[in-house]
């Protein structure tokens, strides 16, 4: 019933901006961006922090007029980084920390633009990737896994990024933004116009080709290794996305799981990782 009644209002959302574009085609360009960037679940509240953040050590960074957060769980000299995905915040890593600890290693989780304690609003994966590279200069993580957009994220920045990774782990990663942005096109029912300025401000505003902002792409000349782990039954992003990255990183282990959706979260899964960290 739910999911019903979020159709349907994505479909009522998208039929007015797609009146809105014959009459005032920014305003239309304005909103249908700001729906897409703009998450409405993953942010946190100072009176009701999870459990998982108050046992880590908070600290707060600057980069440029934005402020992100980052939450430290203390080790050795070695560092994982972890990368969180959309509508979400860092806190989702509870369940996998108890395995993490177990390496000895120092763990730090970062929060994505417009999530978690960060006050911005926009959440995209250029910004996060340069939230990702100012951690990874701080601290020199060698080590960093990613769930969701946040492997895209990851992917990213190990192609565009001097201070490189040693060893990632992607899990539910989408490879290409065309598939993203097409399925939120699918959502609300958007028209060709409405497709079309959307495209183009995404392009001119990044200076990108959509059909070149993929993971599958940003990986294909990594020497690195990796796992990318993917479920057959993850209905948020499909596992034809993670057998593509797969297809292109050629030093990385594919592990195709079942039953997991799109959370990944099992502990034998998270003891494969553990493995791989400390081989």
């Amino acid at each position: 019933m739910e999911k019903t009644i979020q159709k349907i209002v994505a479909k009522s959302i998208g039929s007015y901006i797609n009146l809105l574009s014959y009459i005032a085609p920014k305003q239309s360009l304005t909103l249908a961006y700001k729906l897409f960037s703009e998450p409405r679940k993953g942010k946190i509240k100072q009176d009701r922090i999870p459990k998982t953040l108050q046992k880590a050590i908070h600290q707060k960074h600057r980069l440029n007029e934005q402020e992100f957060h980052t939450y430290h769980w203390e080790g050795n000299e070695e560092v994982i980084l972890l990368v969180h995905g959309w509508e979400s915040n860092a806190s989702r890593w509870k369940k996998i920390l108890p395995y993490l600890k177990k390496t000895g290693k120092t763990i730090i989780a970062i929060d994505a633009p417009a999530h978690g304690f960060n006050t911005d609003k926009e959440f995209n994966v250029l910004i996060y990737s340069e939230f990702i590279n100012e951690v990874v200069q701080k601290y020199h993580p060698k080590i960093a896994i990613g769930h969701s957009i946040g492997g895209n994220a990851l992917a990213y920045y190990q192609n565009h990024y001097p201070h490189q990774l040693e060893k990632m782990v992607l899990l539910g990663a989408p490879s290409d933004f065309k598939i993203i942005m097409e399925n939120y096109f699918r959502l609300l029912s958007l028209n060709k116009k409405v497709q079309e300025q959307f495209k183009n401000y995404v392009q001119s505003r990044f200076k990108i080709v959509i059909e070149d902002f993929s993971a599958s792409k940003f990986l294909e000349e990594t020497t690195i290794s990796g796992i990318i782990a993917h479920d057959q039954e993850d209905l948020v992003v499909l596992l034809k996305e993670g057998t593509k990255i797969a297809s292109a990183w050629k030093t990385a282990k594919f592990i195709e799981t079942k039953g997991l959706g799109h959370s990944m979260h099992d502990a034998d899964l998270y003891q494969t990782i553990v493995d791989f960290i400390d081989s």
